[in-house]
């Protein structure tokens, strides 16, 4: 057995900021980004700019034009996979545990339940694939309800037949989100979306990307871990790792690791440190446990609480000094009248000079990216 890596948490943060591309090392492009974060997120919230555009500004500056992703999204060149965007190749390593469906691990009743469910409606699946065969790609609105045997919850999806059987044949790899119009999906036959290679076995997909997803976290939690069904943990790839004050068995990516022993200057020092702002769910956010308890940082999106019961506003943008989640920043766009309103700066901690230089030059930035002029908070 392998002796496990002891790491600091000073060391651990680095490691996590290395591998999420966000010290010195920046991505060639859109692509290179998408490929080696493995995913960019799906919230279209427009409060500054849909996530995922904000991932990419956030690695890419000004070279990461506004419209970019919608052009490679409508070109099919990036697609929804997996409830992220991702680079066409790499839905490739998806469809494995696509024609595993309802799960390649062991069945719950809800698994039984879902496979009969589909069977029952079996015609109406036969249907939606034939209606797709003669005039994809196609919003749900324009598919036929011929099931058999409704769709029953207690939540809204109640009732909505078509919507939650296409969802099925998505998770099972017979249909795949072709696009978006006016923001809502348009679905397509597989077969015509994602590319024609051949699909590795189950174990070998699941593996790789259990060893992408660690290099883009640099270092997660070991074993299968999920939030809100989402993998987030790092399998068994890498290398065991422990951290010191924190809980629990962790793997390392060994190339970020190598990464961050060599590239002490861009966090040592304080003039190599950069300041950049976050998607709320940024890569580096996206394990909320392992934000909390790796990364030291208090933070939820609050847009769905009450205004009053915000600590940090509707869409408060993380601030990344160096290695450390230092505060946040309150911002909205308001492209009407050409402005982006910064409506209060939190500090986790007292801000240096240099930090709130880097704040306010990155405010500048991103306000010049959207196309608006930067309105500051008020003191």
């Amino acid at each position: 057995m392998a002796v496990a890596h002891a790491l600091t948490r000073d060391q651990a943060c680095r490691i996590a900021v290395l591998g999420a591309l966000l010290a010195s090392e920046r991505p060639d492009d859109l692509y290179d980004a998408a490929r080696r974060l493995t995913m960019l997120p799906l919230d279209r919230t427009r409060a500054v700019a849909p996530a995922a555009d904000l991932v990419l500004w956030s690695r890419l500056g000004a070279q990461h034009r506004r419209g970019d992703l919608d052009d490679a999204v409508a070109a099919q060149r990036i697609v929804e996979v997996g409830g992220a965007l991702r680079p066409v190749e790499d839905a490739t390593l998806y469809r494995a545990e696509m024609a595993a469906w309802p799960t390649p691990g062991a069945w719950k009743d809800w698994h039984h339940q879902l496979s009969e469910w589909v069977q029952a409606n079996e015609g109406a699946r036969l249907d939606v694939l034939e209606r797709l065969r003669q005039e994809g790609p196609l919003p749900v609105s324009a598919l036929p309800d011929t099931c058999e045997r409704p769709w029953r919850s207690s939540g809204w999806n109640n009732g909505k037949n078509v919507r939650m059987l296409v969802a099925q044949l998505v998770q099972r790899g017979e249909v795949a989100v072709a696009g978006r119009e006016d923001g809502e999906r348009s679905y397509d036959l597989a077969e015509r979306v994602y590319l024609d290679q051949p699909v590795p076995a189950l174990a070998d997909s699941l593996a790789e990307n259990d060893r992408r997803r660690l290099r883009a976290f640099g270092l997660a939690r070991s074993g299968d871990v999920y939030q809100q069904g989402e993998p987030v943990g790092g399998g068994e790839a890498g290398e065991p790792a422990v951290v010191e004050g924190v809980r629990g068995r962790w793997r390392v990516d060994p190339d970020v690791l190598a990464a961050a022993r060599d590239s002490a200057d861009l966090f040592d020092d304080p003039a190599a440190r950069r300041t950049v702002l976050l998607a709320p769910f940024d890569v580096l956010l996206h394990d909320r446990k392992r934000m909390s308890d790796l990364l030291g940082f208090d933070y939820a999106l609050e847009m769905f609480k009450p205004r009053a019961k915000r600590r940090w506003g509707y869409y408060a943008l993380p601030v990344l000094h160096g290695h450390r989640l230092v505060g946040k920043v309150d911002a909205t766009a308001d492209h009407e009248a050409g402005e982006l309103l910064v409506h209060a700066v939190h500090e986790d901690e007292p801000f240096t000079p240099v930090v709130r230089d880097g704040v306010e030059a990155r405010l500048a930035e991103l306000a010049g990216w959207l196309g608006v002029v930067a309105v500051p908070a008020p003191h």
